[in-house]
């Protein structure tokens, strides 16, 4: 039998081998980021994530990568009762998701030096404008700091709405009956966002 493999809420990054989930088409993805690079024949399914087309325990690896800040608190824990319904014993679920604490820290440590109006426009994202800073730097909390914690904003769901710790993680994770394999934090993109990457294994193997 066929694994089943889930990436949930993939945006522009598709994966081979996995079955690829977002809200939107991968038209809208491809129009959203013009520099991400498709897999070759990639798909896009449109499956409710509170709500998947799979019988209880018969997905083998749920991949959800800089998806559960977007969740509401309603939301939150209709997801993971989700994750932890659909995944068979034994099957792994790796996720990440922005440090907050690590945000935080970051906007307390930075200039309060607010210059301009967020803009969306293509002349703006090009040109990184970020609230008038032209740059991805968190050197000022009114600029990339900003969409770091309440989202970008730039389209439909790039909103904030979540916020997660490593002790909060760790938390859920036991709560939901599984078992921390590998936790981690990196920097988005290199030398942004300080991300929380976990891998975690549904107990009753």
């Amino acid at each position: 039998m066929e694994k089943i493999r889930l990436n949930l809420g993939c945006g522009g990054r598709p994966l081979e081998g996995y079955i690829n989930v977002d809200q939107d088409s991968l038209d809208q993805l491809k129009a959203r980021y013009p520099h991400e690079k498709f897999p070759p024949g990639a798909k896009v399914e449109n499956y409710d994530i509170f709500h998947l087309p799979f019988p209880d325990g018969s997905v083998q690896e749920i991949r959800a990568d800089s998806l559960i800040e977007h969740l509401s608190f309603l939301e939150e824990p209709v997801f993971f009762r989700e994750v932890a319904r659909a995944l068979a014993p034994g099957g792994l679920f790796n996720f990440s998701t922005p440090d907050f604490e690590e945000a935080v820290r970051q906007w307390l440590d930075a200039k309060d030096d607010w210059r301009d109006f967020f803009r969306n426009d293509d002349e703006a994202i090009a040109a990184q404008h970020w609230f008038g800073q032209y740059s991805y730097g968190t050197q000022s909390r009114w600029g990339y700091l900003t969409a770091m914690i309440f989202g970008s904003q730039n389209g439909p769901g790039q909103l904030h709405r979540n916020c997660y710790t490593v002790p909060k993680i760790q938390a859920i994770m036991k709560k939901m009956e599984f078992t921390i394999l590998d936790i981690r934090k990196y920097r988005w993109k290199g030398d942004r966002d300080w991300m929380i990457e976990v891998r975690a294994e549904k107990n009753g193997r």
